[in-house]
């Protein structure tokens, strides 16, 4: 068995490219080994901002005679049928056939054989397929080359058991040819000249030697570690940012963690201006004191090892950083010259979407929208819900938010308190946009959740207004966050929200409920439980629903539960069944059964515990007790038993009896599926 190694060195591949171009050319470089009938033990991948590398363990030094035998048409079959199956079978005619009698008959079979071969000989072409083939989301020519990579390309390592590969790849135009070899560089200023490499563990150790960390989980690790210790130093805290790591792994080769300091000067501004400004412009990480308020301290990582231990770089990210910081600075003091309410007809000149007006048009429906929902959300005082809707939006129009989107919403709600505001009327405008993922914090003020409400339900609403609808490809309008949004907002608040009131089409109903479900299964909750009470229809009370889902998925649980699931099964598939041979049965056996019918004490015995269920079932699904509901079921699976024990439903001599009959076990299962359908339950 031999090893695979493979390296792609380049100019700079950007950060967020890196994990998922690694991937890329793992996948296409294996499947194009398999298709070759190459096997291998094991793949994998590496990136760093130079270069691409994989390594391929446990693949043959040369590929084995493979013999595949197909069957063909039957002997004396017409002639398409055999031109048709020598073509396929790569064969000239029949005389390379054989003639084989398989118990039912004579049939032509061809074997056809593959010849192996060393194994390096089919590499150089699988190589230069995957890599023409690796998708990169942005991609350029260099040169006069006519090929396209995501960075120019400088050298390829193309290594197979210790020996290089006889292969090259081709720029185009004028460019020379790019061959494969053995060698390769380190790092770009820790490191000079070139040196030879033979297998991953040579390779791995040569470029740690020459200041490059081949593997990003190793570096993202080193990253993190020194971090943590100069943060433990200073008697401070990495603030945790998996994304920033994720990142700034993917910018340094050699990661030399640093710690600045930020002036005191800017620290009165918000501390999430000084963490958006610090993350996206400089890939600084930020740090948080014991009292939990962010510190004066931030982490740089250097792709470099310093002479001086690092002094000069640091005076010099603390200067960048002044100079960035100071911009913020200069819009939190403009912009809070200008009053919020101030700034509401600068709205008119935003277009929210060509088909929907304008931001100023949209706020003027989420203050009403909101207004409405507040009716329903206990503690709402409209008059802040209203003011807090109308001041929303503002922000978007502050020097701030146009330097940083993503404070949007967040820097509004700064701006409501420095001009004392109700503080409910600020946390409104700083949460409505919440939450904007799983793992976002909800709004739980009252003010906050009618406003996050209408919000939402207003995006949704006028986007189905027109059209846009999200599809299984997109959903450029964020519209499933939207609804996923609603769904926790008033689940995880208890909100009695009537959606159907708000919405202007019955299909944004369904889209709701299939969001709900799919939260729903991720929770746990069985599919057909889930799928049981949606059935009813009818229901856009959020937490009523989810409080039917549990009561069931509970009930089902439990021995009464499987008891009773087993008796409703009896009673419903005899109904069933009679309905499939008269069409015209589900009308006649809907009625109430016929008491003077009802002949046997078992028959009636059923037909008087349905009688108390039903006395039962109003009672508890008036008060939405709904375990209460399903508990009532609990004394109906004994005399289900013995009707079904003594009693006779298809009695041929009687029609009338008969009749009476099913209409009493079509009773069972309209009972029941009063609260659920149980037809919807496995098992």
């Amino acid at each position: 068995m031999a090893e695979l190694l493979l390296e792609l060195l380049s100019e700079e591949i950007p950060a967020r490219m890196q994990a998922r171009a690694a991937e890329d050319l793992k996948r296409l470089v294996c499947d194009g080994l398999k298709a070759a009938g190459l096997s291998f033990t094991d793949a994998r991948a590496f990136a760093t901002p130079r270069r691409l590398a994989l390594a391929v363990d446990g693949l043959p030094v040369a590929r084995e005679d493979v013999s595949d035998e197909r069957r063909g048409p039957r002997v004396g079959a017409p002639d398409q049928a055999v031109q048709g199956f020598l073509k396929g079978a790569g064969l000239s005619s029949l005389d390379q056939a054989e003639k084989r009698d398989t118990g039912k008959g004579e049939f032509w079979f061809a074997v056809i054989t593959r010849k192996g071969g060393p194994t390096a000989e089919s590499l150089p072409g699988i190589i230069d397929t995957a890599m023409k083939a690796l998708p990169w989301p942005k991609s350029m020519k260099w040169g006069s080359g006519t090929m396209q990579w995501v960075r120019p390309l400088q050298s390829i390592v193309a290594l197979f058991d210790g020996k290089v590969l006889a292969g090259e790849v081709a720029p185009g135009g004028a460019m020379k040819p790019i061959p494969f070899g053995d060698s390769t560089r380190g790092h770009r200023f820790l490191s000079q000249g070139t040196f030879k490499v033979s297998d991953l563990a040579d390779y791995t150790a040569k470029l740690r030697a020459a200041h490059v960390i081949l593997d990003p989980a190793e570096r993202k690790k080193t990253i993190l570690e020194g971090a943590e210790k100069l943060c433990g130093d200073a008697q401070v805290t990495l603030k945790a940012d998996e994304g920033l790591l994720d990142e700034v792994a993917g910018l340094v080769e050699w990661p030399v963690p640093m710690m600045g300091t930020i002036d005191a000067a800017f620290m009165d501004v918000p501390p999430e201006v000084l963490i958006v400004s610090m993350k996206t412009h400089q890939r600084y990480f930020a740090t948080i004191r014991q009292d939990g308020m962010l510190a004066n301290r931030f982490v740089v990582v250097a792709n470099n090892v310093a002479r001086d231990g690092g002094a000069t770089i640091v005076d010099g990210n603390e200067r960048v950083l002044r100079a960035r910081l100071s911009d913020a600075k200069f819009f939190w003091d403009q912009d809070r010259k200008v009053r919020l309410e101030d700034r509401l007809p600068a709205l008119t000149n935003i277009v929210f979407h060509a088909k929907l007006g304008t931001q100023a048009e949209r706020v003027a429906r989420i203050a009403k929208l909101a207004v409405e929902i507040a009716g329903h959300v206990p503690g709402a005082d409209r008059g802040l819900v209203e003011q807090a809707a109308l001041l929303c939006k503002a922000d978007l129009v502050t020097g701030m938010v146009g330097e940083f989107p993503e404070l949007q919403g967040i820097i509004g709600r700064y701006y409501a308190l420095s001009e004392e505001l109700p503080l409910a009327v600020a946390e409104a405008i700083g949460d409505h946009y919440a939450p904007a993922g799983p793992n976002d914090r909800c709004p739980n003020g009252p003010v906050s959740i009618a406003v996050a409400l209408a919000d939402k339900l207003d995006a949704l609403v006028s986007f189905w207004s027109i059209g846009e609808k999200p599809t299984g490809s997109r959903d450029p309008f964020a519209l499933r966050r939207a609804a996923l949004g609603v769904i926790r907002i008033v689940v995880e608040n208890k909100i009695r929200l009537p959606l159907q009131h708000f919405f202007k089409a019955d299909d944004l109903m369904s889209f709701f409920a299939e969001r709900l479900k799919v939260q729903m299964r991720e929770k746990g909750v069985r599919h057909d439980v889930v799928d049981a009470v949606f059935a009813l229809g009818n229901e856009d009370d959020l937490v009523r629903l989810l409080a039917r889902v549990e009561a069931l998925q509970s009930f089902l649980g439990s021995e009464a539960g499987q008891n009773l699931l087993t008796a409703y099964g009896r009673a419903a598939n005899i109904v069933r069944a009679e309905e499939k041979k008269d069409k015209a049965l589900s009308a006649r056996i809907a009625a109430t059964p016929d008491p003077a019918l009802l002949e046997q004490a078992e028959e009636k015995a059923v037909a008087s515990s349905l009688i108390e269920v039903e006395r039962a079932l109003a009672v508890a699904l008036k008060s939405e007790d709904f375990a209460g509901a399903m508990n009532a079921f609990a004394g109906l699976r004994a005399p289900i038993d013995a009707f079904f024990d003594k009693v006779t439903v298809n009695v041929t001599d009687k029609p009338e009896l008969r009749l009476n009959r099913l209409k009493l076990l079509n009773h069972i299962r309209a009972t029941m599926d009063s609260v659920a359908d149980f037809s919807k339950i496995e098992g």
